[in-house]
């Protein structure tokens, strides 16, 4: 079996090393490398088949969302930015491109994708970082596992909740707003569970990262994270709660940097990126939802859940409601 794998890996790299343009392999190639930032985890698996596939390296540089625009402007306006590419939420690319951080691009790539993925000549979406309750399985019986949001509510689960700080994780900020204008049937209703869930003082985190741990351990039961960790960090026991609304997220993007000091070995890897071949890699051994037609996570009942995109929130609101949610969530 590890046999025929490892033909399978010599026969697919050795497809898509001809399949690329030639003079682009070439350069690329001279270059030899492309600078990765990201917010995105758990991406080795992609990173090495890019690499055996066009010999080529990519390198990878984790940047945690709070942190990305002040990260890569900082170094863009000293004229020191390292990132051939950079992938973040949708809200960031954009603040990025406003300041002129990007450039122009349209991979071939990208057909097959949703049309509202092909959103303009600077940013490519690729997937959605989709938000879910994800729970100790060995820990929660199966009668008590959240079946709707308005759940996460109830006082049973008082001091056993994780979550990114709504007062500052922008995505999380998004996803609260979401739920408002995509799943609650009146804004009383939803700020009810708001309320609701700050009353059971949640344990907060700076980001998505460090939430599973705590369930893992069973310092908590549930965190509102992502379930892509239930493959990241298998065996784990952790599983998803199957809410019965939509699960929502704000759209994984990603861009080539105007001044990309690889630009060939930078377009290379786009490319690749969005090729079905890397998103299954993303979607079976990292666990992301993409956006690649017919390709989903490996996680029972994922590939019937309805995902969808998340409205962005212009700086002024993801501001604006941080504060709110800071008030709200204060602890008594």
């Amino acid at each position: 079996m590890k046999r025929l794998a490892a033909i399978l890996v010599i026969v697919l790299t050795g497809t898509l090393a001809s399949a690329a343009d030639p003079a682009l392999l070439e350069k690329a190639r001279a270059e030899k490398k492309a600078a990765f930032y990201a917010n995105i985890t758990a991406v080795e698996p992609i990173l090495e088949a890019f690499g055996k596939a066009y010999g080529v390296s990519a390198e990878y540089t984790r940047v945690s969302t709070n942190k990305f625009v002040a990260t890569v402007l900082t170094e863009h306006q000293a004229g020191k930015l390292l990132a051939d590419v950079v992938q973040a939420p949708l809200p960031i690319l954009d603040i990025l491109k406003e300041k002129g951080v990007l450039a122009s691009y349209r991979p071939a790539a990208m057909a097959g994708y949703p049309a509202w993925a092909a959103r303009d000549e600077k940013i490519q979406l690729f997937g959605i970082e989709y938000v879910a309750p994800i729970y100790n399985k060995d820990l929660v019986k199966p009668a008590d596992v959240p079946r709707k949001y308005e759940d996460l509510a109830d006082p049973k689960w008082r001091g056993k909740i994780v979550m990114a700080d709504p007062s500052t994780h922008a995505t999380t900020i998004s996803w609260l707003i979401g739920l408002k204008e995509k799943v609650f049937p009146s804004e009383e209703a939803w700020m009810a569970f708001v309320k609701g869930l700050a009353a059971n003082q949640p344990m907060f985190v700076n980001s998505f990262g460090p939430t599973p741990a705590p369930v893992e351990s069973g310092e908590k039961l549930i965190a509102i994270s992502m379930p892509k960790y239930i493959i990241t960090k298998a065996p784990a026991p952790l599983d998803w709660a199957r809410v019965a609304q939509p699960l929502l997220g704000t759209p994984r993007a990603m861009a080539l940097t105007a001044a990309a000091p690889h630009p060939h070995a930078a377009r290379l890897f786009i490319d690749y990126w969005l090729s079905k071949e890397a998103m299954k890699i993303m979607a079976e051994k990292v666990g992301e939802y993409v956006l690649a037609p017919g390709v989903f996570p490996p996680i029972d009942g994922m590939d019937k859940a309805r995902v969808e995109p998340i409205r962005e929130l212009s700086d002024d609101e993801i501001r604006r409601w941080g504060g709110e949610f800071k008030k709200i969530f204060a602890t008594p």
